[in-house]
């Protein structure tokens, strides 16, 4: 069988609820263990257009969510943001690197996003690994920005630039 990605429906929610209840997962997130299908639901619901959900899908079963969020602010609208989350069960057979794959065509070629940013806590060493392959720089660490698993937990902020504008704003690639 083939991954799909495609857009989420409403019908996904209960399936990417079942990924946020994983320990491994909720650990690397910003939200708390045991969220339950009514509060991903209202996370997700996109009221204002400003939200792209995309999963992957692999013989009938969500293996992993990408969400864009697109920035609503006037000055701002060329700058994204994304979170993701691959199930335990599929980790290390590329489905992340599929999804952000697909986020960054559709920033580059479809939504006009000249940057696209996120956070990663420090210690998720998968992650960053992952997002410096597809070309994102760590421009800052927030030391003590959240807390997770009883601790106080550090974050950088990363971000990828369209490489059209890399020689405009001087950035090595």
């Amino acid at each position: 069988m083939e991954l799909e990605i495609r857009a989420a429906k409403k019908s996904d929610f209960g399936a990417i609820s079942e990924i946020f209840d994983h320990p491994t997962v909720v650990a690397q997130s910003s939200q708390h263990p045991y969220l339950g299908i009514e509060r991903i639901s209202n996370l997700l619901d996109d009221k204002d257009d400003s939200l792209i959900l995309l999963v992957a899908e692999l013989e009938e079963r969500i293996q992993g969510y990408i969400c864009i969020n697109l920035n609503t602010k006037p000055r701002a609208k060329h700058v994204a943001s994304f979170g993701m989350a691959i199930h335990p069960n599929s980790h290390g057979k590329g489905i992340g690197s599929i999804l952000l794959e697909e986020t960054i065509n559709m920033a580059d070629n479809w939504l006009n996003i000249i940057r696209l940013e996120l956070e990663v806590y420090t210690d998720n060493e998968h992650g960053i690994y992952l997002y410096k392959k597809f070309g994102f720089k760590v421009e800052g660490e927030s030391k003590f920005a959240s807390f997770k698993d009883g601790a106080y937990a550090g974050l950088y902020r990363m971000a990828r630039i369209h490489p059209k504008f890399h020689q405009a704003l001087r950035i090595e690639d």
